[in-house]
């Protein structure tokens, strides 16, 4: 039995309940399970491929029991040689697996930014969701992946995507503390008022994780403080509770200046429209 994909790392935070959609080990494959041409293209067989085609034209597009393509398989293996030949053969790109994964998503779900450049080059949809909600882009921030996030967006990604915890790709990367693809997707001007489904915006949900420096790159954005979630808890009400003390220093701080502000602006009404 082979294994396609990538595990949890060391140094990750684990997310709970959503933390194994995104560490699993990608595609289990048994041999005796799969087609001619699913093993070739597991293989990296081009050659192959070309023949079972030859054969049998039906094969293009033909599912195992778990739903899966060659061109799944090619994807999850990494072997853009074979997707660039089923894609020219007119396969299915968007066609879903078992998990209502397409190609796309499995290629990132595994780290294959090769075949996924190739997919959305030849119009792949980056924004159908799998049976738990996540897009293509949930799964590049997820690998940490700015230069997947980057090509995805520049296909058409939605940024401000749902998954079913309702997490934006900006709200899932501050749950995994994944600041240089959260700093990334800030520059590209992603929502930081966006709520999950308890209502906590982007500067709580940091708080709760204890990334001060998460926490102060939101802070840098101006973002608002004293929002509350669905419970009635401030970022500040995290804090204390969780005796992050270092992070209670940085919203005290920037509290006060923001406090200092509009004294400033109250003291001077007309300064801001001179200006």
């Amino acid at each position: 039995m082979k294994l396609f994909g990538f595990g949890s790392r060391r140094g990750q935070t684990v997310l709970g309940s959503i933390d194994h959609v995104y560490t699993g080990s990608g595609y289990r494959i048994r041999d005796s399970e799969l087609r001619k041409i699913h093993r070739a293209a597991v293989k990296g067989d081009a050659a192959e491929v070309e023949r079972c085609l030859a054969r049998r034209s039906g094969d293009l597009d033909a599912l195992d029991k778990q739903h899966r393509t060659a061109l799944h398989l090619a994807c999850a293996s990494g072997h853009a040689k074979v997707v660039t030949l089923l894609i020219n053969r007119k396969c299915q790109i968007d066609i879903c697996d078992k998990e209502n994964r397409t190609p796309l998503i499995q290629a990132i779900h595994c780290q294959e930014e090769a075949c996924a450049v190739i997919l959305l080059e030849h119009g792949a949809n980056p924004n159908l969701k799998d049976i738990y909600g996540n897009t293509a882009l949930h799964y590049a921030v997820y690998s940490e992946s700015t230069s997947l996030a980057e090509k995805l967006l520049s296909h058409g990604a939605n940024i401000e995507a749902l998954d079913k915890h309702g997490l934006t790709p900006l709200l899932l990367g501050i749950h995994g503390q994944k600041q240089q693809v959260v700093k990334f997707l800030i520059k590209k001007k992603a929502n930081l008022n966006a709520r999950d489904r308890c209502g906590r915006n982007a500067l709580i949900l940091a708080v709760r994780c204890g990334s001060a420096s998460i926490v102060s790159l939101l802070l840098e954005q101006n973002i608002d403080v004293s929002s509350k979630d669905l419970s009635g808890q401030t970022a500040r009400d995290y804090a204390v509770s969780s005796h992050h003390n270092v992070i209670c220093q940085l919203l005290s701080d920037c509290k006060e200046k923001q406090m200092l502000k509009i004294s400033s602006e109250n003291s001077n009404p007309g300064k801001e429209s001179e200006e």
